[in-house]
């Protein structure tokens, strides 16, 4: 609030309220209003400090990290990249999916723990190696192993920050639909498919962006494999036929 004219505001002055000669604002005691998106959204938890308090407190990244002789080097550009492009992405294409579900399939979904998790599910890539993750060709079979210890890492780093189980689940296994040590119910498969189609329709620093259609036929393999329901399926196409998810993303 702008006080422009002191003099109009005499009335009602108490002590809790201070004028600033400086710039005229008035402060209401020492309370700050707080930005309630700013403590609930997972974006809060894409801090540098607390990324490394996890890292310092956590045995099992420091395991990580040394057996696969990675440096631990945090990598925050790429990391706010990924939040404010292809996470967010995934997480409006999760929403559209969401929304094109058949009632009954609709009530199993646990839309905030599943918009969550889009957010978060790349956050361990943090830790993967600046060359590996802007590499412009193919990835060696070596390089493909450091990059799927992302899954992992996110797991670890995001465990004793409050989110809750069901969304460091989805976390760590975000790549897995096989049901290797996890059932990948809907909310999974959900995450899984629009990860894959915002990545596929993402241009990349390897790959240019795919049209809709060619990603929907990518995944479709997928579903004729049955790791994805068709009903997740045609939700997602349904969502794409209205224009309800980014067509082309066009981002590195």
């Amino acid at each position: 609030m702008e006080i422009s004219r002191v003099s109009q505001y005499r009335v009602g002055l108490d002590s809790n309220i201070q004028l600033n000669n400086l710039n005229r604002k008035v402060y209401f005691g020492n309370e700050n209003i707080k930005d309630t998106f700013q403590t609930t959204s997972p974006a809060k938890l894409y801090n540098e400090n607390l990324i490394k308090n996890q890292i310092n407190q956590n045995s099992e990244i420091k395991r990580i990290l040394s057996e696969n002789h990675i440096a631990g080097k945090l990598n925050m550009t790429e990391l706010y990249d990924l939040m404010n492009n292809h996470c967010l992405d995934t997480q409006n294409t999760v929403s559209a999916i969401v929304a094109n579900l058949p009632q009954a399939l609709r009530q199993k979904v646990n839309i905030k723990n599943l918009k969550d998790a889009a957010m978060l599910h790349d956050f361990g890539k943090v830790l993967i190696p600046a060359e590996i993750l802007n590499k412009t060709c193919s990835l060696t079979p070596e390089e493909h192993r450091i990059m799927d210890l992302h899954s992992e890492l996110g797991y670890q780093l995001l465990k004793n920050t409050g989110v809750n189980n069901e969304v460091l689940n989805l976390v760590r296994n975000h790549h897995n639909t096989s049901g290797n040590n996890y059932i990948p119910d809907i909310n999974l498969q959900i995450l899984n498919l629009a990860d894959k189609y915002s990545a596929l329709t993402e241009k990349r620093v390897y790959k240019e962006a795919y049209s809709p259609k060619k990603a929907l036929t990518v995944i479709y393999a997928d579903v004729k494999r049955g790791d994805v329901h068709p009903f997740i399926f045609n939700a997602l196409v349904k969502a794409v036929n209205n224009n309800e998810v980014s067509q082309n993303v066009n981002k590195c």
